[in-house]
């Protein structure tokens, strides 16, 4: 008896037992997101790297981000619980959302609920700037940025479709995938590649910073509004962090007013958002056979 004392008092010195068994409980989970790599690592980790130093003192616990290689690994840590929120593209987004019931789209930037996409032309492809599409496109070489882009790839195969009753590959000589809108812009700008689809704000960021010379490439179309990128986040996360905590995240989305938080997302703010906006961007993708991808 008396060695059966002295062996708990002992565990009980060393934080074993019952006491470490209260802390285990007491500990909060992590809370990790992701975000699409839509442009070039490096400016990846510094926005999303003060994005979760935000996140951590707005919400009160350690958070993570998670990077990762590609559109679909993104949408597959969601969907593993490896990431509890991300932010996505209109596409990936409803692919997502799709996959974890609940989940649900809690705020996008302000201009994202007027998104569009520039087709991007060499100089050397000789296609002037029209109101519309034309047939000065047909037997170029085209590239679209990720296959799993809502700007990239999404709408304006969409719009290629529509305007020439054919896919791409009918359309243009060649057609690539670039992998993100940076890849877009320097694939087109260097000729690489005649023409090109990108992310609006990707393009007139790098004006902005003197990062294209106009002389060479220049916007030749420009496609009607669509709702795009968006903070979405798992369904089950009340559950795990706590009642509640679902809004309290919204709310620290909505009320970040870092300047320059803000101006790495070519952001002015971001406003409240909900799975219903994104209803286009399912219903463009199921007709054009991207939903089938998952």
């Amino acid at each position: 008896m008396r060695l059966l004392t002295a062996l708990a008092a002992l565990l009980v010195s060393l934080g074993v037992g019952a006491a470490s068994t209260g802390n285990a409980s007491e500990a909060q989970p992590e809370f990790t997101f992701t975000a699409i790599p839509d442009q070039n690592e490096a400016a990846l980790r510094e926005r999303f790297g003060a994005m979760a130093d935000y996140l951590s003192g707005a919400l009160g616990l350690k958070v993570h981000y998670v990077p990762v290689k590609s559109y679909p690994a993104a949408i597959t840590a969601f969907r593993n619980n490896q990431v509890q929120l991300a932010w996505f593209g209109g596409l990936s987004g409803v692919q997502a959302r799709a996959l974890v019931p609940g989940s649900q789209a809690l705020a996008q930037g302000y201009e994202d609920q007027f998104f569009k996409t520039y087709f991007i032309a060499h100089k050397s492809a000789g296609i002037a700037p029209a109101e519309q599409l034309t047939d000065a496109l047909k037997g170029k070489t085209f590239t679209f940025g990720s296959k799993g882009s809502t700007s990239g790839r999404l709408m304006p195969e969409f719009y290629v479709r529509e305007q020439f009753a054919a896919a791409p590959e009918q359309v243009f000589s060649r057609v690539g995938f670039s992998g993100d809108h940076s890849r877009t812009l320097a694939l087109v700008a260097s000729g690489a590649y005649q023409v090109g689809a990108l992310n609006y704000s990707v393009w007139d960021q790098a004006v902005a910073n003197g990062e294209v010379n106009t002389d060479d490439v220049q916007v030749i179309w420009t496609t009607p509004t669509y709702p795009d990128y968006q903070w979405s986040a798992r369904g089950d996360l009340d559950a795990v962090y706590g009642e509640g905590f679902t809004q309290k995240l919204r709310a620290a989305l909505l009320n970040m007013n870092d300047a320059a938080l803000l101006k790495s997302f070519a952001r002015t703010r971001f406003v409240p958002a909900s799975n219903d906006f994104y209803q286009p961007i399912e219903d463009t993708a199921k007709a054009i056979g991207l939903m089938n991808d998952w």
